[in-house]
């Protein structure tokens, strides 16, 4: 088969077999590093995505609502003299205004995936003596249930939302002591009362959520909040969660509503999500260099072991530019090889801490998504950087003297 390769294929080839031990040493050497990246990448991403999942499961990428209300300054004719000392007033429950026109306009833009309308607003459930202040969420479940994922989440009964039904936390079912089924005499702001039948209990995983937050349909809430026809606000969901923020601030422009973003509304989130990023990506280039200095310097000492016969072959004819040929395909040999073993290695390690850190009750601690674009960027990476590595000492067998080299 080496017949069939060309003369510089041939020599580096050779030079790695006679070499064995070194060949095999720094392509171990290279095979831990790239096992350590492969690692590390699906390992981090895996984590990053169930931190993702569990803070966007339950909220909206952007929630448009109305902005604040302000109280403008009375102003004599001539220059501007302020009367009065002007506070902020107090927000009063209102609708969005055309909240129908701002939902068509979202639903038709490119990057917007889901739009929800929701009316929010405080409330009370009472069963018997017992009183509970609750936030009152009204939503189009058939919209609603397509951003934030409650049927996931319900732990008995199902999350069907008519006009005569309400869905409630685990916690505040718990303190109540409902079950599916059971009537709950709901009042709202306006103070009037429906009679409503727990369809379903879920668990949003935060205690707080679970105590507080109650969802009926949309038509509910309108007449419990007084808003009827009205909304508080409208849910989107974006093809690109990371690009929420410029989303956002481009629909504030253009429609004139306030755009909260789930960047802005978990700004520290966001931030330690960025600070693992740059960390990762720090602690990747830092394994990188380790490996393309180990195979620069098995390279360098090849070539000073090797120098009597790089001298023989430039003297029978061969080119400096072969003779640089036949380490720069020896780095990326040795490169591709590491790869390719480093990648088995990676696995190996995903598989034995996929095996062992589990949970208290054995389930996985969170899913891990093999991602083969990752692993072929990461063997092409590996092969670049042997072959990178391999310059210095390639140039520097090609510029060696033919007869001082065979001299020793």
């Amino acid at each position: 088969m080496t017949r069939l390769l060309p003369f510089e294929w041939i020599v580096a080839i050779r030079f790695l077999r006679e070499g064995f031990v070194q060949t095999l040493l720094i392509v171990t050497g290279a095979s831990v590093g790239v096992g350590v990246i492969v690692f590390m990448s699906i390992l981090l991403n895996g984590l990053q995505g169930n931190f993702l999942h569990r803070v966007l499961n339950t909220q909206a990428h952007i929630v448009l609502t109305r902005p604040d209300q302000i109280a403008r300054p009375l102003r004599q004719d001539g220059p501007a003299l302020e009367l009065a000392i002007v506070q902020k007033p107090a927000q009063r429950l209102l609708s969005l205004d055309q909240w129908q026109k701002t939902r068509d306009q979202m639903a038709g833009t490119a990057e917007v995936v889901e739009v929800a309308p929701v009316a929010s607003g405080p409330g009370f459930i009472i069963r018997g003596d017992v009183t509970k202040a609750v936030t009152l969420t009204g939503v189009e479940p058939e919209n609603y249930f397509r951003i934030v994922k409650i049927p996931d989440d319900i732990l008995a009964g199902t999350a069907a939302l008519t006009t005569q039904d309400i869905l409630i936390g685990t916690d505040l079912a718990s303190d109540l002591g409902v079950l599916p089924g059971d009537k709950l005499n709901v009042s709202g702001s306006t103070g009037h009362v429906l009679v409503l039948t727990v369809s379903g209990i879920f668990d949003l995983g935060n205690k707080g959520a679970n105590q507080h937050d109650v969802f009926v349909a949309l038509r509910t809430a309108q007449s419990l909040i007084g808003l009827i026809g009205g909304t508080t606000s409208i849910n989107l969901t974006v093809s690109d969660i990371y690009a929420a923020e410029t989303i956002a601030r481009s629909v504030a422009a253009s429609t004139g509503v306030q755009a909260d973003s789930w960047i802005k509304t978990n700004e520290q989130f966001f931030v330690a999500i960025n600070a693992q990023n740059v960390s990762t990506t720090v602690i990747k280039l830092f394994v990188g260099l380790s490996v393309a200095f180990g195979i620069a310097s098995v390279l360098i000492v090849s070539v000073v072991q090797r120098s009597r016969e790089v001298g023989i072959l430039r003297a029978m004819g061969a080119s400096k530019g072969q003779i640089l040929r036949v380490f720069l395909i020896q780095g990326g040999i040795v490169g591709l090889a590491g790869s390719f073993g480093g990648t088995g290695l990676g696995l190996g390690f995903l598989y034995i801490w996929h095996t062992f850190a589990r949970n208290a009750d054995g389930t996985e601690i969170f899913p891990i998504v093999m991602d083969l674009r990752l692993m072929a960027a990461t063997a092409l990476l590996a092969t670049i950087v042997g072959i990178a590595a391999a310059a210095m000492p390639a140039a520097r067998a090609a510029g060696l003297d033919p007869v001082e080299a065979i001299r020793g």
